[in-house]
């Protein structure tokens, strides 16, 4: 298997694995079907590898004067949007968007810092 498409694949299984663990803690998140969530899944990856970056940029001067936290909203309408985009996962709305984009932020977060390669000893 080739190295990017490892890669995306393991970025795939990391979103859907947050989004399980989001949809199995938070009422306010749930999926019909192992498909949908598969589905929400890679669509949650996409948006953060395209649109995140865009809307990081636009809301700049947002994001520096609250240190950072807008990236929470901007993960929120994220996972908003994925709910509105794909048909049996569902978010209840923007606050407990707001508190599950928090979770999935720290989770994340962690998920990298166990998955991230080791630095390349020159």
């Amino acid at each position: 298997m080739p190295q990017a498409l490892l890669r995306f694949v393991v970025f795939w299984g990391l979103n859907t694995l947050l989004l399980w663990v989001a949809a199995a803690l938070f009422a306010s998140v749930r999926y019909d079907s192992p498909r949908a969530l598969l589905v929400a899944g890679l669509l949650f990856g996409i948006a953060h590898a395209v649109l995140k970056p865009i809307l990081i940029v636009l809301t700049l001067p947002v994001t520096l004067l609250t240190l950072g936290l807008f990236l929470i909203v901007i993960n929120a309408v994220l996972l908003l949007l994925v709910g509105a985009l794909v048909p049996g996962f569902h978010v209840a709305g923007f606050w407990p968007a707001m508190g599950v984009g928090l979770f999935i932020s720290l989770l994340s977060l962690v998920l990298n810092m166990l998955f991230a390669a080791p630095p390349k000893r020159q």
